[in-house]
């Protein structure tokens, strides 16, 4: 169970409003996961969906919560995340910012993120991948 006391989000009212994420996360002493980017994978390693960014999403969400798991944590210990997409086009990163924000790891993404659109990533038909740091329960 997350401890509210250990994570502070804040939105000070002179920078811009954003659409759910907090400009400064603070994390009070304690111990941190720094998590490898969570590839759209399937546990026998072949790549889900390719060039199909709503598979590749659900499974990337899959495969970070099964990490958060891992560490006793959920997606509301993730303190920093950083989203990388494929993708020159504003509604494409929009898209994936809201499936990603409505999908069960959602609760992640309301600490500092970033966003990111990307010519290439790891795996050939990869579009997405996410970064994450948590602060461990």
């Amino acid at each position: 169970m997350p401890n509210p006391d250990r994570v502070t989000r804040l939105n000070p009212p002179a920078l811009h409003p954003t659409p759910g994420y907090h400009h400064i996360t603070i994390v009070e002493a304690g111990r941190t996961a720094y998590l490898a980017g969570q590839c759209p994978l399937a546990p026998d390693g072949t790549l889900v969906g390719e060039d199909d960014l709503d598979a590749q999403i659900k499974q990337v969400a899959t495969n970070a919560l099964e990490a958060l798991k891992a560490i006793d944590a959920g997606p509301e210990d993730v303190v920093r995340s950083v989203i990388y997409v494929v993708s020159d086009s504003q509604p494409v990163l929009s898209q994936a910012w809201r499936e990603l924000t409505a999908s069960p790891l959602g609760a992640a993404f309301t600490s500092a993120a970033t966003l990111l659109g990307v010519a290439q990533l790891g795996f050939s038909g990869q579009l997405i991948e996410v970064d994450l740091t948590v602060a461990v329960p």
